[in-house]
């Protein structure tokens, strides 16, 4: 199984997000939380959130890029814990057993979406707001491998 984590090619996501996800943890889209926005709601570091900002799922900050990898099957049960308890504490779902069930389909989507593609392809999600809500969108850019001789050091050391 695959899903994705932050990753972070500069320091731009530390001045654009109001709290930046750490680098390496697991994320997902996170559009949910965008659910009840409306026009007015999309303002500064709210509105760069919504527009292409991934949710971390430890830190539950932003990020602007992330890499599919492989995930265990005991990694991805702590995140569904993790993610079900955020549904609690910040959303006020009734209980974890009322949450987990949404936190398992949010991290399905995710894992969906990136089962298709090989480890280390960049993911990134671009967001509207239109009539029917929230509409979300994805692109990759696929890693390449580099030659060997933009690696290599041909010639002597002696000359």
């Amino acid at each position: 199984m695959k899903l994705a984590r932050a990753i972070h090619f500069d320091e731009s996501d530390m001045n654009v997000f109001h709290a930046p996800a750490r680098t390496g943890e697991w994320c997902i889209s996170g559009g949910f939380e965008f659910s009840n926005w409306g026009e007015a709601d999309l303002t500064g570091k709210a509105r760069q959130a919504f527009a292409n900002g991934w949710l971390g799922l430890e830190t539950f900050g932003r990020v602007t890029f992330v890499a599919v990898t492989q995930i265990q099957p005991e990694e991805m049960a702590k995140l569904e814990e993790a993610l079900a308890r955020h549904f609690v504490d910040l959303y006020g779902a009734p209980s974890i057993d009322a949450a987990r069930d949404v936190a398992r389909e949010e991290l399905a989507h995710m894992a969906d979406l990136c089962a298709e593609h090989d480890p280390n392809t960049l993911l990134t999600v671009a967001r509207e707001l239109d009539e029917d809500g929230v509409r979300e969108a994805y692109r990759t850019i696929t890693a390449r491998g580099a030659e060997i001789d933009l690696l290599a050091v041909h010639g002597s050391l002696d000359d």
